[in-house]
């Protein structure tokens, strides 16, 4: 099939109006709904025509959003979303809780312990091998501290170490 220019006119009118690829190949006739896409594109025609007659994309615009924080009080935000019904695109406000309100239950009992400040070295399988500092410096070293014989972590370190899942997902 040859793209004449009478058959391009058509094809940029009828992608103007808002047409869809789908309609614009059955009104043109004798040609696939993806060799429109490919003229579209090669032609570089913008985002077809919506309802409010802009010519932009049909994707709603992405915000970010404020990052998590424990208790942050819940806001919610008014934005407009486009969506897709058949072959319309409608425009609608849209209520968003950018940040969703988190209790954390401080235990104030938490104690902890002393480190034992061992090397690498002094390391046994009886201590806890959990890391402290940032082993480029020169404080750098290990809690050694009695583990039990099932971890290689003292209990404080352990339960920083295993937390259940649920309670992971919770703290996000």
């Amino acid at each position: 099939m040859n793209w004449t220019d009478e058959r391009v006119e058509k094809l940029k009118k009828l992608w103007s109006e808002g047409l869809s690829a789908s309609q614009i190949a059955a009104q043109l006739g004798g040609v696939s709904r993806n060799a429109v896409i490919g003229k579209v594109h090669r032609l570089s025609l913008p985002g077809r025509a919506k309802a409010g007659g802009t010519a932009a994309t049909a994707r709603p615009k992405r915000t970010t959003s404020a990052p998590r924080a424990p208790n942050y009080a819940a806001r919610a935000v008014t934005r407009t979303v486009t969506r897709t019904v058949g072959t319309t695109v409608l425009k609608e406000e849209v209520a968003v809780d950018l940040v969703a309100e988190q209790e954390i239950a401080l235990d104030r009992n938490i104690i902890v312990p002393m480190s034992r400040r061992l090397e690498l070295t002094e390391l046994t399988e009886r201590t806890c091998k959990w890391p402290i500092g940032d082993p480029l410096k020169e404080e750098f070293h290990f809690c050694g501290n009695d583990s039990p014989e099932s971890s290689p972590y003292c209990s404080y370190h352990a339960r920083l170490a295993y937390q259940p899942s649920a309670e992971r997902r919770r703290v996000r």
